[in-house]
């Protein structure tokens, strides 16, 4: 919660203002009060006011002119709205080494899994693409605002060969590009490796062509270090660890995020924030209208309660 006339807020010096002056005039009704004959028969007839339904209404004004002065305060409250014309291109590793295991059911899955997490998670009218690859990119979705076809491109992906990480990044930027994809609107990529580079261009110099493209890379670096495949040199598991350090290399350069996961579920919630992240922006908005309600009605049960109870306003 933000204000856009801070100023105001000296008015809430009539709040302590008010009670001393209401304190200074019920000393001062005591003080020239009639004195009457017979007051000890009178007290003990007369009914005794409550102390409570002196100070519930004066009270309820105190609030009401905070509430006033908050309007006049112009209160701003920060909320999320879906991003209408952005685009998103998801790019995932489809190398051999997305068969290990050590990323529960395997590390394939549960990229799949937090894929699926994604797109359910971005609004409707956000365009989506795809890039799976592994030596080379092997599919390519444009953006589009048809999930359903990008659902379709991520479950086809198969876990087999090299990883070419600069030309599965270079196949999202050409698809942002192609017929004016791109245009003014805001563009953003996510991609997901579970290990080194091993074809292709260097990852890092492709980074610095989003970078001029304003193109922020979100990465996620999958897998543990304990991490292989079988069928490596002369039978044995093939130790496949994630390379966490170009991940960030790649979003630095490009001005986005690092992550690096070694759990499922933890790459589902990743993907779930970044879905939210990315598919929309924070705005503020003005909210004086239900201060100025807020303090109307509590002006309006200040009033009340005072004619009811005691005959006067407070």
């Amino acid at each position: 919660m933000s204000f856009s006339s801070p100023g105001w807020f000296a008015a809430l010096a009539l709040v302590p203002l008010g009670f001393l002056l209401y304190a200074l005039a019920r000393r001062r009704r005591r003080r020239w009060a009639v004195r009457f004959p017979a007051v000890a028969t009178v007290a003990a007839v007369a009914p005794r006011p409550s102390a409570w339904r002196r100070r519930i209404p004066a009270a309820l004004l105190a609030l009401a002119v905070v509430a006033l002065v908050g309007a006049l305060a112009r209160p701003q409250s920060t909320v999320a709205v879906p991003v209408e014309r952005a685009t998103v291109i998801m790019i995932m590793d489809g190398s051999r080494s997305m068969q290990a295991v050590d990323v529960e059911p395997s590390r394939i899955s549960a990229a799949k899994a937090a894929g699926r997490s994604f797109l359910d998670r971005v609004p409707d009218r956000l365009r989506i693409g795809f890039v799976g690859y592994s030596q080379a990119p092997t599919i390519v979705q444009r953006p589009t605002t048809e999930h359903e076809a990008v659902r379709t491109a991520l479950d086809n992906l198969v876990a087999d060969g090299g990883t070419a990480t600069g030309e599965a990044i270079d196949a999202a930027l050409n698809s942002l590009t192609e017929r004016g994809q791109r245009g003014r609107a805001p563009a953003a990529i996510v991609l997901l490796s579970d290990g080194k580079s091993t074809d292709g261009r260097d990852p890092v110099e492709i980074a610095r062509r989003a970078k001029r493209m304003r193109v922020p890379i979100f990465t996620v670096a999958l897998g543990t270090e304990d991490g292989v495949v079988p069928g490596g040199p002369y039978g044995q598991p093939l130790p496949v660890p994630p390379d966490p350090e170009t991940m960030r290399r790649i979003a630095e350069v490009s001005g986005g995020q690092a992550y690096e996961i070694d759990e499922g579920d933890a790459l589902e919630r990743v993907y779930e924030s970044l879905g939210s992240r990315i598919g929309t922006r924070d705005v503020k908005r003005e909210v004086s209208a239900s201060f100025a309600l807020g303090g109307l009605l509590l002006l309006a049960g200040a009033a009340g309660l005072g004619v009811r109870w005691r005959s006067r306003l407070p």
